[in-house]
């Protein structure tokens, strides 16, 4: 069963008021499900259902007709819901009376409106068809009662239809108080109606007699036709003329807009108010861009002209610096929507990758050219460059990286260390944007929805996948530009003699300490790296900088080093010979206190912060230190001695052997600590990996290939000889022969140490081992007999299908590591040298 529809509800009409006939729209809810189960409206008590046009659930469109009531409700009627309520009402309005005669500012359409309608579910007779005005004045009833109409008019009806029909008391009845000129116009509404009978009448032969009453009643309304036309030839007159101005004002209207456009995109323009002019343009664009009147093409023109002008001046704008990136893709994006030329994004990135190193080279030359004792960076005495980039424009994300000095921090500070702080936050200030509207290029973000209609966006991704090389050399020559400068204030000497002069010029520049360096690595790692960094920068472009983290450090180091070395030395200056209780005087504990201060500045040179290079790896020095060593024994300490011997030196055959010595103790000392560095992970993996989850070589399931501990283990002598063999290609095989041979007495001493193997056990052991020595066996450091006792201690093979097997899995175990396996072949290929 379905529920009951609520009744309809009027919330709304608009407008609230109006004259007869003023179309209004009803809104509510529940007004109906279609047009057939409306059945009712009223409004101020007026049945307004004929004019009535069903819209929806909730609206319905109609005119009002011409009630009794001034002010009243909407009443909706429908079949599903019933007679319904209203919470608003409508006021209706009644209109001065223009007469015929009146002049007025616009024209009154005359509109008879008929009643077409008694019942709607019966038929229309004809005597309902007749008009309900036949005058087409306004009726004015009620004035007179009729009781009091039938006792002067006995035997007379004010119906015209009646045969006793009496015109009095028809225009007594309805027209009372419609004046004389208004009831004259009528007549002419007569003429026809009695022409009609006339001709009639001369038709059946009843009228020709000249003078007839029909005839005089022609010959009056003939005259009375022309009275009226005379009278209203003004009326149709003034009729014409408020048409054809209101057309004039309807064509100057819409021209209005293109005549004044140029002036308005004068005065837009000076406000600021690009968005209105871009509208105002594509508007003139669209409505006169084609058209071939010479007014308006020559106004058009002038709106192009202006255009053309303010694309120049956005231009401008956008390639002025300092800017920020939000007015930068806001230009962008309005000469995106005027359809300039080239591409301003491109432009853009261009003019912003050259001000940025000009900004740099600039930071340079102002720290150069103004003495220490001069120097002010909070000054006015800025180049032209510096002096336009303002705080807010550098440094937007958080400020300067530098903590808060005191007045006198830049008198006290050295230049070097000025300018690098300066340095870094033009790169952090600038950079960073420039990065960001590179990427908004790419993905297109910088235009409009306008861009994107037009194929804007399209185009510019197209364009930024060809230009991304030219982009990566831009932010390649600002990275480069950053080290160089900084080089060229601290490590002068690393750059080449051409670029010193462009680069350096540091003369009068103070040695740094090691607390001034780790200052400067500090911030060029959060400046520079780690802020960069953190914008997914490809880390090929930033090499350049962890290059010169690498330098620093190093520098640091040694400068560390040698300071507290001529610290130490200066202590027996300190010695005051004053004992203690203890017996000792208070040089041992400043000779301590010179070593913490030391180990305290090497924390961060040490410190090996995440995409930096770690260049003081022990075991790569103890290669470095190997590969000496060898050298001085083999020629260094040779060549010394031919040399004594060349002046005239003799003797020297002791000393040769006791430094030959000597070197070689070092050396061994040296090979050993590597060995055990390297060898010793290796090996210590090899137990945990065998018995991993739960390996037991009494129970195991049939072997399907070389198990991953021994893969892995192989793996890690690969490494090590990559290692070696990039410092000193002599020492491959000495350094590779004892790992090999120390993983071997790892794995023989295992082996030893099982029981009991099963007949998988022992197939999975042989093919393990067998796969070691095939590894390692053409490799010209291994000797043939490094896994013999490995071998003798692991259980034979006696089946034939066993053998099968085990051929068959070491064949894919050498197939599947085949790149593996080429770095134990022997290669002619030379050591690379850092």
């Amino acid at each position: 069963m379905s529920r009951a529809r609520q009744p309809p509800l009027v919330t709304g009409i608009s407008p609230k008021e109006g004259v007869a006939w003023t179309k209004v729209t009803i809104r509510g809810e529940n007004l109906g499900m279609g047009p057939p189960d409306l059945i009712g409206l009223s409004i101020c008590g007026h049945n307004c259902l004929l004019t009535a046009e069903w819209m929806s659930a909730s609206k319905i469109v109609c005119r009002v007709g011409p009630a009794k009531d001034d002010k009243g409700e909407i009443i909706v009627t429908t079949k599903s819901g019933g007679l319904g309520t209203s919470t608003v009402s409508f006021r209706l309005l009644k209109p001065e009376r223009i007469g015929i005669l009146d002049q007025s500012a616009v024209w009154v359409d005359e509109m008879n409106y008929y009643d077409m309608r008694t019942n709607r579910n019966k038929g229309i007779s004809p005597l309902s068809l007749r008009p309900s005005n036949p005058l087409g004045i306004e009726l004015d009833k009620g004035k007179i009662p009729q009781k009091d109409m039938e006792l002067i008019f006995p035997r007379m009806s004010g119906d015209f239809t009646s045969e006793n029909f009496s015109a009095t008391w028809y225009l007594i009845e309805n027209h009372s108080e419609s004046s004389f000129s208004v009831l004259c116009e009528v007549k002419v509404n007569a003429k026809f109606c009695v022409a009609a009978i006339h001709q009639r009448l001369e038709s059946d032969g009843t009228e020709r007699v000249e003078g007839s009453m029909t005839q005089r009643l022609e010959n009056i309304l003939n005259r009375a036709s022309d009275t009226a036309d005379t009278l209203f030839q003004e009326v149709l007159g003034r009729k014409d003329k408020a048409d054809s101005t209101r057309n004039a004002l309807n064509v100057l209207q819409r021209f209005k807009f293109l005549f004044n456009l140029p002036l308005n995109i004068e005065r837009n323009i000076q406000k600021g108010d690009y968005d209105v002019v871009i509208n105002d343009y594509e508007k003139a664009k669209s409505l006169f861009g084609n058209t071939e009147v010479p007014v308006f093409k020559k106004v058009y023109a002038e709106v192009e002209t202006r255009i053309q002008a303010l694309r120049h001046l956005l231009l401008e704008k956008l390639l002025q610096t300092p800017s920020t990136l939000h007015d930068q893709k806001r230009y962008i994006r309005y000469l995106s929507d005027l359809h300039a030329p080239g591409d301003p994004a491109w432009q853009c990135i261009y003019a912003q990758h050259k001000w940025i190193l000009q900004l740099m080279q600039d930071c340079r030359d102002e720290f150069i050219t103004v003495s220490m004792g001069a120097l002010d960076l909070e000054g006015d005495a800025r180049p032209s460059a510096l002096g336009r980039l303002g705080h807010t424009t550098t440094l937007k994300r958080g400020g300067s990286l530098r903590i808060p000095r005191s007045n006198t921090w830049r008198y006290e500070t050295p230049q070097q260390v000025q300018f690098v702080e300066k340095l870094s936050d033009v790169v952090i200030g600038q950079l960073p944007n420039f990065w960001k509207l590179w990427i908004s290029y790419v993905n297109g973000s910088l235009f409009s929805e306008t861009g994107e209609k037009s194929g804007q966006v399209e185009k510019s991704k197209k364009n930024a996948r060809q230009r991304q090389n030219d982009f990566k050399k831009m932010i390649e020559e600002m990275t480069h530009r950053l080290v160089k400068l900084v080089r060229g204030a601290l490590l002068p000497t690393t750059l080449p003699k051409s670029e010193q002069n462009l680069y350096g010029g540091w003369d009068n520049k103070t040695d740094l300490s090691g607390v001034w360096l780790t200052q400067i690595m500090h911030t060029i790692r959060l400046a520079c790296h780690e802020a960069l960094s953190t914008l997914e920068i490809p880390n090929d472009l930033l090499q350049v900088i962890q290059d010169l983290l690498l330098d620093l450090r190093v520098h640091c180091l040694m400068v560390t080093l040698v300071h507290t070395t001529e610290d130490v030395k200066r202590l027996a200056e300190k010695e005051d010979w004053v004992v203690d209780n203890e017996g000792i005087t208070s040089l041992p504990s400043q000779f301590e206190q010179c070593l913490v201060q030391m180990l305290q500045s090497l924390k961060e040179p040490l410190e090996v912060k995440p995409g930096e290079i770690n260049g003081f790896s022990p075991t790569s020095r103890l290669l470095i230190i190997l590969s000496n060593c060898q050298y001085l024994e083999r020629r260094t300490l040779l060549n010394l001695a031919d040399h004594f011997e060349k002046h005239g030196f003799t003797g020297t055959e002791k000393i040769t052997q006791v430094s030959v010595d000597a070197v070689r103790q070092l050396d061994r000392n040296l090979f050993e600590a590597y060995i055990e560095r390297r060898a010793d992970p290796i090996s210590g993996s090899l137990e945990p990996g065998i018995y991993a989850g739960y390996f037991d070589w009494r129970d195991c399931q049939t072997p399907t290939g070389v198990r991953n501990y021994l893969k892995e283990a192989l793996v890690n002598i690969i490494t090590v000889h990559a290692e070696v063999f990039t410092v000193s290609k002599d020492l491959v095989p000495r350094v590779l022969s004892k790992i090999v041979e120390s993983v071997a007495d790892e794995m023989c001493r295992l082996m030893q140490c099982v029981s009991t193997f099963s007949k998988n056990g022992a197939l999975q052991v042989q093919c393990n081992t067998h796969a070691h020595t095939k590894a390692t066996q053409r490799a010209p450091f291994v000797c043939s007999g490094s896994f013999k006792l490995a071998l003798d201690a692991l259980p034979q093979l006696h089946s034939g299908a066993d053998k099968k097997l085990l051929e068959e899995l070491l064949n894919k175990f050498k197939s599947s590591m085949q790149l593996q396996l080429t770095c134990f072949h022997p290669a002619c290929v030379q050591p690379v040298k850092r």
